[in-house]
């Protein structure tokens, strides 16, 4: 094994303490005798344990080291795999070092753990290869990136064990679908960056599943918020798009709802806090030369009177030197149409200060950077009656006459917070959780 990783040319910067490259130097030590079986027996239990670790939070299954070498392949940013991720595989000289890596890669997966297990006394790589994992709730895992994982694990699994041209076409197609790296496996991110340390983008595991069309009502907003993403996501002229209104009409998951539709486009989202608003700039230079479409979400956006952060937001919205990539828009929420609070100062110049009114207009103008805005308000009772109709037939266990269920609903909602979307949802899962029981 370590002999043919050391022949790996694009692919071969995978870490030191890789589990790759760990158990190739317990092979290599093995074979060669030059180190105590008691040791290399503890450093190869101490990989599997990485291994299963792996697994358990990819969700892998039947061969994890067939799926840990898939994942690295597909992970692994190297100058190949972004041209891929980019353009697709052109012909060119590199092609031949990429399908020799493919190549080495492939005969890892049929690696024969024999040998190493005999002169050790163990069997825990026979485990691992021949693996039932148990079954395990979906929030438990990130659920797309197993999937994705092992669907080309699979298809990698039954090409010849020689077939590197194949490898090559499967691998090189999905690269050019998906892409590579922790952008091309997740829908989602935020972002962490600590004191003395590279800017990180955290993947949001198991984000929801919602659709636009899962949200009852709200149609001409939707469809405002559907034409602009569409236009952004097949490369053309887009605006950045603020949702306002009242709270729980659904403007948070619309928003969410865009990455479920239109991920296999090419679309990803990075959820950035108030506070981290100085870092948009560290953000944008990071993404802007992928091929990908990302939605810089802010949820609940708004500033008190004191808070100086939307200077940053302006800036990168427009008005800095560098102008904001076309793969990069700005989505937020906020139950303000202003998004800054106006006092009774801002409205009365009774403070001392000479230019207060140039001040209120630069707190006001944020909005205007919103090429588009889509307001949510609360539904009227015939409305809200129909979101609560409608999501009642989602739930077979519900059973009541629609003269009881809109007379329920009434009453929840006059103790529940008023009538919208989120309390509609809240009646339904009540009654739902409710009638299940019986």
């Amino acid at each position: 094994m370590y002999r043919e990783i050391s022949k790996l040319v694009m692919f071969r910067n995978f870490g030191e303490d890789s589990i790759l490259n760990n158990l190739s130097k317990i092979i290599q030590e093995a074979e060669a005798g030059s180190a105590d079986k008691a040791e290399l027996v503890r450093r190869s239990y101490g990989e599997i344990r990485k291994l299963l670790e792996v697994g358990t939070d990819y969700g892998f299954d039947k061969n994890l080291w067939r799926d840990y070498l898939t994942f690295l392949l597909i992970t692994n940013e190297n100058p190949f795999t972004l041209t891929c991720e980019k353009v697709g595989a052109n012909d060119g000289s590199v092609n031949g070092f990429a399908k020799s890596d493919f190549g080495i890669f492939l005969g890892l997966m049929n690696y024969d753990f024999k040998p190493l297990e005999e002169k050790l006394g163990v069997d825990c790589f026979t485990t691992v290869t021949n693996y039932h994992s148990i079954p395990k709730k979906k929030n438990m895992y990130n659920r797309n990136v197993s999937e994705k994982v092992r669907d080309l694990s699979d298809r990698l699994a039954a090409l010849d064990p020689t077939d590197c041209d194949g490898a090559f076409e499967i691998l090189t197609d999905f690269y050019k679908r998906y892409g590579v790296g922790m952008f091309g496996l997740n829908r989602a991110f935020r972002i962490r960056h600590e004191e003395g340390k590279e800017l990180e983008f955290i993947p949001i595991n198991n984000t929801d599943r919602v659709m636009l069309d899962d949200l009852v009502g709200y149609e001409i907003q939707k469809k405002r918020l559907r034409d602009n993403t569409e236009a952004f996501v097949s490369g053309r002229r887009a605006n950045n798009c603020l949702l306002f209104g009242d709270a729980g009409t659904g403007k948070s998951t619309s928003i969410k709802a865009l990455i479920n539709e239109y991920y296999d486009e090419g679309l990803r989202m990075i959820e950035i806090y108030k506070h981290e608003f100085k870092e948009l700039s560290a953000v944008i230079s990071a993404i802007k030369n992928r091929n990908y479409r990302f939605i810089i979400y802010m949820d609940d956006l708004s500033f008190e009177d004191f808070e100086i952060e939307y200077k940053y937001l302006k800036a990168v919205i427009e008005g800095g030197l560098e102008s904001r990539p076309e793969n990069v828009l700005i989505y937020a929420t906020s139950n303000r149409r202003h998004l800054i609070k106006e006092t009774w100062n801002d409205s009365h110049d009774m403070d001392l200060e000479k230019h207060h009114s140039d001040t209120v207009e630069e707190k006001l103008s944020l909005v205007a950077r919103f090429g588009v805005t889509i307001n949510f308000s609360t539904p009227a009772q015939k409305e809200y009656f129909h979101i609560v109709k409608e999501l009642a037939a989602r739930y077979p266990e519900i059973d009541l006459t629609e003269e009881e269920l809109l007379a329920q609903a009434n009453k929840w909602e006059m103790t529940h917070g008023g009538m919208s979307g989120r309390t509609a949802q809240q009646f339904i899962d009540y009654l739902s959780g409710m009638m299940s029981n019986k």
